[in-house]
């Protein structure tokens, strides 16, 4: 079981470090010991048996993740470029429907890592999402970042 978890958090990490550093390969010896450090903190913080990741998940969570931020990031430049900034700042609070704190953690950090985003906080189910613009449908965005977690962890939503 130990070494299942490992090899899930291993690729788990694997494929975030490639995201985040865009595929570059000039990074992986810093990502090497960054990977391993995250493992051990991971299966130090969060034992194997109780939080579940369904490896089957994995790409299709990496496929949405991918696409949101270069949506995001389409949409943030966008609104950076306009002549006027005609932006609507608010901290929004979001009820969560993930029944787990590991899994509202993990969504809570997704989020920060998607543009025009960051977590604010998160108290027991509730999230507070600081938004670049509250015209924006983010509490559909959330619910669909939130399905998504879901299916990546195997769990249902409450």
């Amino acid at each position: 079981m130990m070494l299942r978890a490992v090899t899930v958090r291993t690729v788990f990490f694997c494929v975030l470090w490639w995201m985040l550093t865009g595929g570059s390969l000039y990074g992986w010896i810093t990502g090497l010991i960054t990977i391993g450090l995250a493992v051990a903190l991971s299966v130090r913080l969060h034992p194997p048996g109780r939080v579940h990741i369904r490896v089957t998940g994995i790409p299709v969570f990496f496929i949405f993740f991918l696409v949101k931020s270069v949506k995001g990031g389409i949409q943030v430049a966008a609104m950076a470029l306009r002549p006027r900034l005609n932006l609507h700042p608010d901290v929004l609070e979001i009820r969560l429907r993930l029944p787990h704190e590991p899994e509202q953690i993990f969504l809570a950090s997704i989020l920060n890592l998607l543009p025009g985003t960051l977590s604010a906080g998160l108290e027991g189910n509730r999230l507070q999402l600081h938004v670049l613009d509250s015209r924006m449908p983010m509490e559909q965005e959330v619910r669909n970042a939130e399905a998504h977690v879901a299916c990546l962890f195997g769990t249902e939503l409450q």
